[in-house]
């Protein structure tokens, strides 16, 4: 395997990485977790300052249906959506296997068992989301992020919508600007520290209709 550049392991499907693993305390108004860490993951050993953001900021989950994390890292964002919504079922998606493992371990410690850890290719095809909640890797590049966000976005149904956390300083707003050229309806829904909250939604020409 190709050396991977330091800081940018967490994008590998195995890290090199050798693994170390610390547990993190994330508490919320509603949800408090104890979620273990691990080198080689985004955000290892600290809940992150964008991630908390998202989940204090963002409307509540859809009570029912399919709900996506978007490179999910270690889980805090899916584990709390599984916690809010019991009824849906949330994908917790990342291309990194041993993030996957993580989301597993950290979901059985949580005592959820509505959450799907699985890598991009493993969610069927027929599967439309109701929300889509992403605190996203801005530093795969734009190029690659905008791929990304491509292929997540056309899996909206027809009433959902996508929350995005982007720092200011790493584009935010350039990215909301091309959203909007790309067809999605976008919004700010919040911005506090620095961290902006986008609200999306599918293009109107391009949606799955999960809702017959």
């Amino acid at each position: 395997m190709a050396r991977v550049p330091p800081g940018e392991h967490y994008f590998a499907p195995r890290p090199e990485v050798r693994s170390s693993p610390r547990t993190v305390e994330l508490a919320l108004a509603d949800v408090e977790l104890s979620l273990e860490t691990d080198r080689g993951v985004f955000a290892v050993g600290r809940i992150d300052a964008g991630t908390r953001q998202l989940l204090e900021l963002a409307p509540p989950p859809p009570r029912r249906g399919n709900l996506l994390d978007l490179g999910t890292g270690y889980g805090p964002i899916a584990i709390a959506l599984a916690r809010r919504s019991p009824g849906a079922t949330v994908w917790a998606v990342d291309v990194n296997e041993r993030a996957l493992e993580l989301v597993r371990r950290n979901a059985q410690r949580a005592g959820v068992a509505n959450v799907v850890a699985a890598l991009p290719a493993d969610v069927p095809s027929q599967v439309a989301f109701e929300a889509i909640y992403s605190n996203p890797p801005i530093r795969v590049g734009k190029a690659a992020l905008h791929e990304l966000l491509e292929r997540w976005l056309g899996r909206l149904g027809r009433r959902g919508r996508c929350y995005l956390v982007v720092h200011k300083n790493l584009g935010s707003d350039s990215l909301a600007r091309w959203l909007e050229e790309r067809g999605h309806a976008t919004r700010r829904l919040a911005s506090k520290k620095g961290y902006r909250i986008l609200e999306v939604s599918p293009r109107a020409t391009a949606v799955v209709d999960n809702h017959p």
